[in-house]
């Protein structure tokens, strides 16, 4: 590695890394203090805190690192403007992509990082830190008061291998609304079907109203026509608590248990629900590109900043370009759950026009 790259690297790591932890801090502590008197409330120990928060720092690791990327990289860029060694650099006949290479396969090395941690810790950090956080919370006003609540767009595996989607779930009326039950075989073809449109526990056993039972053969073909029950006790040993507790919730998924929950929920005919986790899968292979995106976006407000603004002008600037970012990013997200864009296009979007427009800056520098 030259100097030149060795020089450019350290001062990025080194900014990044400070970012990293100054974010990370005061990520926890805001949070502390922003719920301070539920911690107090529930009289949280401190082994429960510490737990809480070592399990968060997956999570506030992939959502700070791309700010940290594009901070570091204005600072240093605009440094180096500052102290006129940019011209230095292009008078001794470098171009902008030798100049900026070893930063760039910095934020692919922190992209991949992102990746790593987004797929492998953060779903289990979140199903963690919800456990936790109920602990906190057992015995309370609030959490029975959250148990009262309707839970919507429902999806749970049951036994006897079936899949359940059920569109509302009350647990203060042990009822279900609009069900849709999928039994499958052991090479997971679909074998019965049923739809109903409501559901009653009561006594230990459910009962189903305006029922709809399709049976299907090896080629998941009908085998008879369909049969309708105004009333129906069907023999499901989940109680609805069992149906609260086994709720899957794709954040909870890493992509290979969100793609196989996608195939099993295509059979179903949930194409909201289907659209919706098409979205999630693929944003997460997009998301994690937002670091060496970001810091793409860097490098030409970087290099243009004027020389006595490198300080503020970095934090104005990371500010600024990472709030429209991330709003551009939202907007194409809901655009892509309404079903107005396909799921691909939504998740990936915002990063396409984030990579062109950095490009084109990059090549307008003089």
């Amino acid at each position: 590695m030259r100097i030149l790259d060795r020089y450019i690297l350290k001062s990025v790591l080194t900014l990044f890394l400070q970012c990293l932890f100054t974010f990370l801090f005061l990520y926890i502590i805001i949070d502390v203090f922003s719920h301070l008197d539920e911690i107090l409330k529930q009289k949280a120990s401190l082994d429960m805190l510490g737990n809480y928060y070592l399990a968060y720092l997956p999570i506030i690791f992939v959502q700070v690192s791309p700010i940290a990327c594009l901070l570091s990289v204005l600072y240093t860029f605009g440094a180096l403007n500052r102290n006129n060694e940019l011209i230095a650099m292009r008078s001794s006949g470098l171009n902008i992509f030798q100049i900026t290479k070893t930063v760039i396969i910095f934020g692919l090395i922190v992209s991949a990082c992102v990746f790593w941690v987004n797929d492998r810790f953060v779903p289990s950090s979140m199903s963690l830190t919800e456990k936790i956080k109920e602990q906190m919370e057992s015995g309370t006003k609030r959490a029975k008061e959250k148990e009262r609540e309707a839970i919507t767009n429902l999806s749970v595996y049951g036994l006897k291998n079936r899949l359940f989607f059920v569109n509302k779930f009350s647990l203060a009326t042990n009822t279900m609304e609009r069900i849709i039950i999928l039994e499958h075989d052991e090479k997971q073809n679909i074998t019965k079907k049923i739809v109903a449109n409501k559901g009653v526990y009561k006594d230990g056993l459910w009962t189903f109203y305006q029922c709809i039972t399709y049976h299907f053969d090896e080629n998941v073909q009908m085998k008879e026509e369909p049969r309708y029950l105004e009333e129906e006790v069907m023999d499901i040993p989940e109680t609805p608590y069992d149906f609260l507790h086994q709720m899957l919730h794709p954040d909870f998924m890493t992509i290979s248990q969100l793609k196989d929950y996608i195939w099993r929920l295509s059979k179903s005919g949930a194409t909201t629900v289907i659209r919706n986790l098409k979205v999630d899968l693929y944003q997460r292979f997009a998301s994690p590109t937002t670091s060496i995106i970001i810091i793409l976006l860097g490098i030409p407000f970087s290099m243009m900043m004027k020389k006595r603004a490198t300080g503020m002008s970095s934090v104005g600037l990371s500010i600024m370009v990472g709030f429209l970012y991330y709003v551009l990013n939202a907007v194409s997200i809901a655009l892509g759950k309404a079903g107005i864009l396909i799921p691909a296009l939504a998740a990936s979007l915002s990063h396409i026009l984030a990579l062109i427009s950095a490009i084109y800056f990059i090549e307008t520098l003089p």
